[in-house]
C-alpha cells in the first residue's frame, strides 16, 4: 500500500445527540485533523508486515473453494468509481440503512462526516479498500442491523474521549483482512488464508457472502480491543494489530469448520 499522506478524522465524544426513534445518534461532535492517513500510511503499519511464521505453503483446494476464491479475488480487485450508477446507489443505500429517518443532500456532503469519513466526500476513502469495502459495510449493516447500530452509534462500553470514525476503521478492516488471507496472492500463502479456504465448502451461495461475514466479524472483535485496551484514535494501529492475532488465533483452533464456530462470532448476536 502506497503511502498518500493526508489526514485522519478522529471524533470527540461530547454528547449523544438527537434521538430518532429510541436510538440515540451523535452530532455533537469535533472533527480533528491529524498528521497521518488512516487509510494508506496508518494501515500500512499495521496489515502489510508478513511475519515469517505466515509464510507457509497453501493447501490444495477443492473446485468448489476455488471458484469462490476467484470471485472473491474479482471482488478485490474492483475499485470504487463514483461515476458508476451501480456504486452510486450502493454508497447511497448505506446512508440509508444507517441513518433511515434523515434524508442525504447528496452523494458529496458533509453528512457522511457523521459517519466517519474524513470528508465530505466517501469516495476519497475507498482507495485504501475498493468497492468491497463498501459492500462490506452495507452488507453488515442489513445483515446484523443492530450489531451495526451499536458499532455506528457507539453506544456499548466506556468509550473514549477521541473515538475511531466509524467508516474510515470499516475501510481500514477490509484492507487488513485482503492482506492477512493473502487474497490478493492466486492462491493463499499465509496460514489463515488458507484455512479460510478451507471453511469454503457446501453451498456456494453461502461461501461468496464468507468474506462478508468475516467483516463483520473482525468490525465487532476489533471494537471490543479497543474497549477493553481502553485505546484512544492515537492506539488504532495498535488495536488493529492486536485484532488481527486474536482472529489468526481463532482461525487456527482445531474445531472450527465453518466461521460461526470461531469465538468472536457471537459477538454478533
Amino acid at each position: 500500500m502506497d503511502d498518500r499522506g493526508g489526514s485522519f478524522v478522529a471524533v470527540r465524544r461530547i454528547s449523544q445527540g438527537l434521538e430518532r426513534g429510541g436510538d440515540y445518534h451523535t452530532t455533537s461532535a469535533e472533527v480533528v485533523a491529524g498528521s497521518a492517513a488512516w487509510i494508506g500510511k496508518g494501515l500500512s503499519c499495521v496489515c502489510a508486515q508478513r511475519r515469517e511464521s505466515d509464510a507457509r505453503p497453501s493447501f490444495d483446494l477443492t473446485p468448489v473453494q476455488e471458484e469462490c476464491l476467484q470471485k472473491l479475488q474479482r471482488r478485490v480487485d474492483v475499485p470504487y468509481d463514483s461515476s458508476n450508477p451501480e456504486h452510486q446507489e450502493a454508497l447511497q443505500a448505506l446512508w440509508d440503512v444507517s441513518f433511515p429517518e434523515e434524508e442525504l443532500h447528496g452523494l458529496i456532503s458533509e453528512q457522511w462526516k457523521e459517519m466517519g469519513w474524513q470528508g465530505k466526500d466517501p469516495s476519497t476513502d475507498f482507495r485504501g479498500g475498493g468497492f468491497i469495502s463498501l459492500e462490506n459495510l452495507l452488507f453488515f449493516a442489513r445483515t446484523y442491523p443492530k450489531a451495526f447500530q451499536d458499532l455506528l452509534q457507539k453506544r456499548e462500553g466506556d468509550r473514549a474521549l477521541w473515538e475511531y470514525p466509524f467508516a474510515v476503521a470499516g475501510v481500514n478492516i477490509t484492507f487488513m483482512l485482503i492482506q492477512m488471507l493473502d487474497l490478493e496472492a492466486v492462491k493463499p500463502r499465509t496460514m489463515s488464508g488458507a484455512v479460510f479456504c478451507k471453511l469454503l465448502s457446501g453451498n456456494l451461495d453461502e461461501n461468496e457472502m464468507a468474506f462478508d461475514i468475516l467483516y463483520c466479524i473482525t468490525f465487532k472483535l476489533m471494537d471490543q480491543q479497543w474497549l477493553s485496551m481502553h485505546a484512544s484514535y492515537m492506539d488504532f494501529n495498535a488495536v488493529m494489530k492486536s485484532t488481527r492475532r486474536q482472529l489468526e488465533r481463532e482461525l487456527l483452533l482445531e474445531d472450527i469448520t465453518r466461521l460461526e464456530d470461531m469465538p468472536s462470532y457471537s459477538l454478533l448476536s
